[in-house]
């Protein structure tokens, strides 16, 4: 298995388990001793992680997250994914920039475009 392969295993594990409601045990296998986040609306740090992760959960127990695609170069891992807070809403469609270091997460970027209720084209946002 290559390392990109490798990583892309790494990322959707951490991913899973952390949104899975676990992320204590997220960042314990998956993440490096530094974490560096470019979400304006998270801090940075392990723990930080942990807290945002627990209070998305809290005001949204039955959030729902679907990865659709996952791409890898390099030290690099992006997810396409879909985010559902809601049962019925129609979510967010999330992309994720991962940045691994000897196997650990060690920084993220994310983007996130609300899904509409209508569209101009019939391709869907995944």
């Amino acid at each position: 298995m290559t390392d990109q392969e490798q990583n892309k295993k790494t990322i959707v594990s951490y991913y899973e388990t952390a949104f899975g409601g676990e992320p204590e045990k997220a960042v314990a296998q998956y993440m490096g001793a530094s974490y560096r986040q470019h979400n304006p609306e998270a801090d940075d740090g392990p723990e930080a992680f942990i807290q945002f992760v627990h209070a998305l959960r809290k005001a949204n127990p039955d959030l729902k997250l679907l990865i659709k695609k996952v791409i890898a170069e390099g030290d690099m891992v992006v997810t396409h994914a879909h985010l559902v807070l809601k049962p019925g809403d129609r979510g967010v469609a999330l992309a994720d920039f991962f940045r691994l270091e000897d196997g650990k997460v060690v920084e993220h970027w994310d983007v996130i475009q609300a899904v509409p209720e209508r569209s101009a084209n019939p391709n869907g946002m995944f």
